[in-house]
């Protein structure tokens, strides 16, 4: 059995990201995964880390073998799917920050729509109609996926998921340039960080373990985003901005090295990932 699972993983991963895993790693590192979630008698999972640290590599590879092997049905979630519209951020910049029309922080997706997603999963209320964002576009896409049948486990991928608010002190200590010249005043991050103590600390509540991929550190974040979104455009003789690259994930830094050093102890499964990419080690809390 075990054999057969480790060559569909192998598989998995050769499709998703052209990569063959030796049987040792998998055996070390994503088998237990498989059984962190498949031995459980809990039905919902945060996959939670920084861009570029795997998250949705690995949920593709846990609904494929879940399904295939255990015969688990996964409702697989992205956060990033249930970011606000460009025209809803544009608003929301100009009553409260510029910086808030960038996607990202949390306060920047449908939060409601996501609990309702997971509010009829949980009371077996099908079809569940899930909203599909497309980040060439930078916009919501026309269309849905709609979901008909039941499902076993649910798990939400997503960059701050899990994420505790952060403390006042890091919180207003500028550690980039956003936050020495945009952010001056302190106003988006007191209004991102509101968001986590509220909306999203309800959103996370509903979720039974939550699923750690620790980055190495935020230095490998920019190289890691480069490399999607090369992976991403269509056009592969586009130049990428690399300037205007910067700028985005400048508006992750803050949550990302605060989840860096506080989730290794409140997640449930922490992944350490190494710079390039793959698994170091797994410990449980």
């Amino acid at each position: 059995m075990n054999n057969t699972i480790i060559n569909s993983i192998q598989k998995e991963y050769k499709n998703s990201i052209n990569k063959k895993y030796s049987k040792k790693y998998i055996i070390k590192n994503i088998l237990p995964i498989i059984k962190f979630i498949s031995s459980s008698k809990k039905k919902k999972f945060l996959i939670s880390g920084s861009q570029g640290v795997g998250k949705s590599t690995l949920l593709k590879v846990l609904e494929k073998i879940l399904k295939t092997h255990y015969k688990l049905k996964v409702l697989s979630l992205s956060l990033d799917d249930y970011y606000m519209t460009k025209n809803e951020r544009l608003i929301l910049s100009k009553k409260i920050h510029p910086l808030l029309k960038t996607r990202g922080v949390p306060g920047t997706h449908d939060i409601k729509k996501l609990l309702d997603n997971i509010k009829s999963f949980e009371r077996f209320k099908y079809p569940i109609f899930l909203p599909i964002f497309n980040k060439l576009s930078d916009e919501r896409s026309k269309l849905i996926k709609k979901i008909n049948k039941k499902a076993d486990i649910l798990i939400l991928e997503g960059w701050c998921c899990g994420s505790p608010p952060i403390s006042k002190k890091y919180l207003l200590n500028n550690i980039n340039f956003l936050e020495d010249i945009d952010d001056n005043n302190g106003v988006w991050r007191n209004y991102y960080n509101d968001q986590l103590k509220k909306q999203y600390a309800i959103l996370f509540k509903f979720f039974d373990k939550t699923i750690f991929l620790k980055a190495p550190s935020f230095s490998y974040i920019y190289n890691w985003r480069l490399k999607q979104e090369k992976m991403m455009s269509y056009n592969k003789n586009k130049i990428i901005n690399k300037r205007d690259l910067l700028f985005f994930i400048s508006h992750f830094e803050k949550i990302t090295k605060w989840m860096i050093a506080l989730l290794p102890s409140k997640a449930d499964l922490v992944i350490n990932i190494d710079k390039k990419q793959k698994i170091q080690e797994i410990f449980y809390n």
